[in-house]
C-alpha cells in the first residue's frame, strides 16, 4: 500500500509488481487542501486548482505510465512536485538513510527552510556547469584548430592562388577543343564555304538563277510568288551564313601557346577537384569557405576564450556568493536544531543525548559549499561521533522523529506518513513518542503504521490491515474499525489473541485517557 502511495508522488512504476498483469493499474488519491493555501503551486504549473485535488496514475500491461492532476495530465517531475506538497511518507529506508551525509544536510535545509536559497543556488550552479563545460569544449576545441591551422591555411592559400571561377572549367573545356581541333574546323568550313560561294557552280549563283526562273514564273501567275519570296529570304540567309563562315575560318588559326596555357589551367583545377574529391568547382568553392572560416576561427581563438572564461569567472563569484549565502542560513539553523532536537530527544527518554551540526566547507556541488555532518552522543561523557557511528536502532528512531516533528511544524504539508517509525523502543519511550505523534496530528494528517500498543492505543482512527487467502490468490485489505474492534485490537496487541475482559475494560480507559488527554 505504502507502494501505491509512492507512485501517486511519482516513484519508478514497476510492472511486476501489478497485481493483474493483463490490466491496467490505477492508484487515485484524493486530498482536502482547502486549508492549505497551495493555489501558486497549481498556478505555477498552468494547472486548475481545486479544494479537492486529486492526484492519479495509471500504468499499462505494457508498463507504460499516465499520470494525472485533477484529470489534467501531468509529467512524473510535476507530479513529484505537486506531490511533495501533499505528502510524506517515512519510511524505515529513511532511518536507515540518517547516516548519510548527503540526507543529513538536505534534512537540515528541510529545517532551515532553503528551499528557495537552494533553488537559486543549483540556478547559478547549473549556469556555471554550462558555462564551464563550454569553455573546456573551446579550449579541447581551439587546441585541434591550432594543431589544423597550419593544415587548413595551406589548402585555402592553394584554391586561393589558383582562384577558380564557377563556369570557368566548362568554358576551358571548349575552348581546348577548339584549339586542338584547329586544322579539322578550318579544313571543313573552308570546304563549306567553297561549295556556298565558288567562282564555278556555288549554290549562291545556282539560287540566283532559281530566283531568276521564280521570278518569270511570278510574273505569269502571282499563285507562284511566295515561292520567289522564300527563295529570295535563302538567298539572304545563305549570304550571311558564307560571310559567317568566313569570318570563323579568319579566326581560327593555330595557336599552340593558348593551347598550352589552357591545358594547364585545366590540369591545376583537375588536380584540385581530384585531391578534395568534389565534382565540380562550386564544391571546390564552397570547401574553401570552409576552410576560410576555420582559419578566422583560430585567428579569434583568444577573443573567444577569453569572453567564455570572464563567464565563467563570473558565475563563479555568483555561485560562491549563493554559496555563502546558504552557508551562513546553515550556519543560523544549525544551533536551533540541535537544542530543539535535543529538547525533544529529552522528552523520548534521552536526557543525556547531544547532537552537534557539523558544517565543513567544500568545492562548490550541486547542493553548496558544504559537507555535513550529524554528531551524536547519547550518554552523558561519552564522546561526539559521526551519527552512524554510535546511535542503535531505537535511537535512531527517535532522533529521526524529532526531525520530523521539528519539520511538521515548519511546513503546511497536509499529510504524513509514518512506516513503523517506533523500531526499537518500547514502554515509556514509545508513550512518549506516541505523543508527539499525536501533537503532530493536531495540525496534519498523520497515519502511523505501528506495531506498539502505545502508539496505536493514541489514535483517534483505526485502520486493520490484512491478507486475504479466501480467493485464488492473497490480497492486501484494509477496513477502519469500529469503536469495539479498536479496543479488541489494541488489547490484542497487548495481551495477545482472545484478550480478556479486564483487558478490554483496562485498554478502554486507556484510550480514554489518550483521547481527553
Amino acid at each position: 500500500m505504502l507502494g501505491a502511495l509512492g507512485l501517486l508522488l511519482g516513484n519508478r512504476a514497476d510492472i511486476k509488481s501489478l497485481f493483474e498483469p493483463n490490466q491496467k493499474c490505477i492508484v487515485e488519491g484524493i486530498f482536502d487542501v482547502e486549508s492549505h493555501h497551495l493555489e501558486h503551486l497549481f498556478a505555477s504549473e498552468e494547472l486548475d486548482y481545486q479544494k479537492l485535488c486529486i492526484l492519479r496514475r495509471e500504468i499499462s500491461p505494457s508498463g507504460k505510465s499516465r499520470a494525472f492532476v485533477n484529470d489534467t495530465p501531468v509529467t512524473l517531475e510535476i507530479l513529484r512536485k505537486i506531490g511533495s506538497h501533499l505528502m510524506d511518507i517515512h519510511s524505515q529506508h529513511d532511518t536507515l538513510m540518517l547516516g548519510a551525509s548527503d540526507f543529513q544536510l538536505e534534512l537540515l535545509d528541510l529545517l532551515g527552510g532553503h528551499q528557495n536559497l537552494k533553488s537559486g543556488y543549483h540556478k547559478i550552479f547549473s549556469h556555471y556547469k554550462s558555462a564551464l563545460n563550454d569553455l573546456k569544449r573551446l579550449k579541447e576545441e581551439a587546441a585541434k584548430l591550432r594543431k589544423d591551422y597550419d593544415y587548413y591555411h595551406f589548402l585555402f592559400t592553394e584554391i586561393e592562388e589558383i582562384a577558380p571561377k564557377a563556369d570557368e572549367q566548362q568554358k576551358l573545356e571548349a575552348e581546348l577543343t577548339v584549339l586542338e581541333n584547329t586544322t579539322e574546323l578550318t579544313e571543313r568550313l573552308s570546304q563549306a564555304h567553297f561549295i556556298l560561294d565558288n567562282p564555278e557552280h556555288s549554290v549562291l549563283e545556282q539560287l540566283k538563277t532559281i530566283i531568276a526562273n521564280l521570278s518569270q514564273t511570278s510574273k505569269l501567275s502571282e499563285e507562284f510568288r511566295p515561292l520567289l519570296e522564300r527563295a529570295q529570304s535563302s538567298l539572304f540567309e545563305l549570304k550571311d551564313l558564307t560571310d559567317e563562315i568566313s569570318q570563323s575560318i579568319e579566326t581560327l588559326e593555330a595557336n599552340p601557346e593558348r593551347e598550352s596555357v589552357v591545358k594547364d589551367r585545366l590540369d591545376r583545377i583537375y588536380a584540385l577537384l581530384k585531391k578534395h574529391q568534389v565534382e565540380s568547382i562550386q564544391e571546390l568553392l564552397e570547401l574553401k569557405n570552409q576552410f576560410e572560416e576555420k582559419i578566422d576561427k583560430t585567428s579569434n581563438l583568444d577573443l573567444s576564450l577569453e569572453k567564455a572564461e570572464k563567464s565563467v569567472n563570473k558565475l563563479a563569484k555568483e555561485l560562491l556568493s549563493q554559496a555563502e549565502l546558504l552557508h551562513k542560513a546553515r550556519v543560523k539553523i544549525a544551533p536551533e536544531t540541535e537544542k530543539n532536537t535535543m529538547a525533544l530527544l529529552a522528552g523520548l527518554g534521552m536526557p543525556d543525548a547531544r547532537l552537534k551540526v557539523d558544517l565543513q566547507p567544500v568545492p562548490p556541488g550541486p547542493t553548496g559549499a558544504d559537507q555535513v555532518r550529524f554528531l551524536f552522543s547519547a550518554n552523558k561523557g561519552s564522546k561526539l561521533q559521526d551519527i552512524k557511528s554510535v546511535a542503535s536502532g531505537g535511537e535512531f528512531s527517535r532522533i529521526m522523529l524529532a526531525f520530523k516533528y521539528i519539520m511538521a511544524g515548519k511546513t503546511k504539508l497536509p499529510t504524513i506518513i509514518f512506516d513503523e517509525i517506533d523500531t526499537g523502543i518500547s514502554g515509556e519511550v514509545a508513550v512518549r513518542m506516541g505523543k508527539m505523534i499525536q501533537q503532530m496530528s493536531l495540525k496534519h494528517q498523520v497515519m502511523a503504521i505501528t506495531h506498539l500498543h502505545q502508539i496505536a492505543a493514541q489514535g483517534e482512527q483505526h485502520y486493520y490491515v490484512f491478507k486475504d487467502n479466501s480467493g485464488e490468490k492473497t490480497i492486501s485489505r484494509i477496513r477502519q474499525l469500529n469503536e469495539e474492534e479498536r479496543i479488541y485490537e489494541v488489547a490484542s496487541m497487548i495481551g495477545g489473541e482472545d484478550p480478556t475482559e479486564g483487558l478490554l475494560i483496562n485498554t478502554r480507559q486507556l484510550m480514554e485517557q489518550y483521547r481527553t488527554k
